[in-house]
C-alpha cells in the first residue's frame, strides 16, 4: 500500500501503478466517490482479472474512467448533444454516461452490447493516474455483494493479493457510487441512482427519465452496458 497524500508518495504510487497496469495487473485507486479496482481498459486479460477479483461475470462489465472529457470522442460515437451537455455540467464528477462504443476499438470489457460507460472522476490522484496511463476499466473496490470500499485498507481486506498496488489517499466520505445515465435511449434515463442527485440532472436534461426504485448500489441493472459499480 502506497501513501499518496504527499507529492513524493503520489509520484511513487503512480509509477508503481503504471508498472502494474503494464503487466496486466489490477490496482486500487481513490476516486471522488468510493475506492475503485482498475485495470487497463484495452487488455482483455486484465479486465478478466478485475472481474474475477470481484467475483463477477462478463454480464456486468466495468465502466471506463478517463482523465479528461475530450477522451470521450475517442471511445464513443454518435454522442448526443445532451450527453455532451451533461458531461460539461458534471465532469469531473459522480456521473457515468452510457454511450455507443467506438466499434474500431480493440477491447473486451464484457457483454456491453456495443456500449461503453464513461466517467471523469473529480479526484486528483485518479486523474493524474488516468492522464499517465490512459483509460482504465474501473469498478468499485469490493467483492460483489459487499459494501463498496471507502478506504484503501477496506479494499485490501476484501481483495487481498488479487490487486498488485493499493493507492491510499485517505478515507472517502461518499459511500455511494456514481449516478449512471443511459444516453443510448431517447429520452435518456437514469439506470442507477448514485451520488449525483436526479434533481441536478434534470436541470440540464429536462425530459430525463428517473431511476427505477431498485436502481441503486453495486448490484448491477438491466440495460445495454450493465456496468457494475463506480
Amino acid at each position: 500500500m502506497i501513501d499518496c497524500t504527499t507529492e513524493p508518495g503520489l509520484d511513487e504510487g503512480i509509477a508503481a501503478a503504471r508498472q502494474a497496469l503494464g503487466r496486466q495487473q489490477c490496482v486500487v485507486l481513490p476516486t471522488d466517490t468510493v475506492y475503485g479496482i482498475g485495470a487497463d481498459a484495452f487488455s482483455p486479460q486484465a479486465v478478466a482479472v478485475l472481474l474475477a477479483a470481484k467475483g463477477r461475470g462478463r454480464s456486468m462489465p466495468p465502466p471506463v474512467l478517463i482523465g479528461a472529457p475530450q477522451v470521450m470522442d475517442g471511445l464513443a460515437v454518435e454522442i448526443p448533444a445532451a450527453a455532451r451537455e451533461l458531461a460539461e455540467a458534471f465532469w469531473p464528477g459522480a456521473l457515468t454516461l452510457i454511450l455507443t462504443a467506438q466499434p474500431s476499438l480493440a477491447w473486451d470489457l464484457g457483454e456491453t452490447r456495443g456500449t461503453v460507460a464513461l466517467r471523469v472522476p473529480d479526484d486528483q490522484v485518479a486523474r493524474e493516474l488516468l492522464q499517465e496511463v490512459g483509460p482504465m476499466a474501473v469498478s468499485s473496490a469490493n467483492r460483489t455483494g459487499l459494501p463498496a470500499a471507502t478506504s484503501a485498507r477496506a479494499a485490501e481486506e476484501m481483495l487481498g493479493d488479487s490487486v498488485a498496488v493499493y493507492l491510499d489517499d485517505g478515507d472517502r466520505d461518499v459511500s455511494a457510487p456514481s449516478t449512471i445515465v443511459d444516453c443510448t435511449v431517447s429520452p435518456f434515463r437514469v439506470v442507477r441512482q448514485g451520488a449525483l442527485a436526479f434533481s441536478e440532472l434534470v436541470r440540464v436534461v429536462p425530459d430525463l427519465v428517473g431511476p427505477e426504485p431498485d436502481a441503486t448500489g453495486d448490484a448491477g441493472r438491466s440495460g445495454p452496458a450493465a456496468p457494475g459499480g463506480r
